[in-house]
């Protein structure tokens, strides 16, 4: 099992229930242990062999946001 953590700056988020509506589709994800969502800022732990950078990405974005960064940090276990 290897853990990473992805942190992205999501545009369009613009109240509480957004951030519920993001944590929500975020958590359905295979292998997303936590999200957490401050401002534009949403941060991701998740399971590397569940899911991806790029799934959680595209499920941000299939959830009406757009992403204007994103970067990656893996853990070594």
């Amino acid at each position: 099992m290897s853990k990473a953590s992805a942190y992205f700056t999501v545009n369009g988020i613009d109240g509480k229930h957004e951030v519920k509506e993001l944590k929500r589709g975020l958590d359905m994800l295979n292998g997303v242990n936590s999200v957490s969502v401050s401002g534009p800022r949403v941060a991701v732990d998740f399971d590397t062999t569940g899911t991806n950078q790029e799934q959680i990405q595209r499920m941000i974005e299939k959830l009406g946001y757009t992403v204007s960064d994103a970067r990656l940090e893996n853990h070594i276990m």
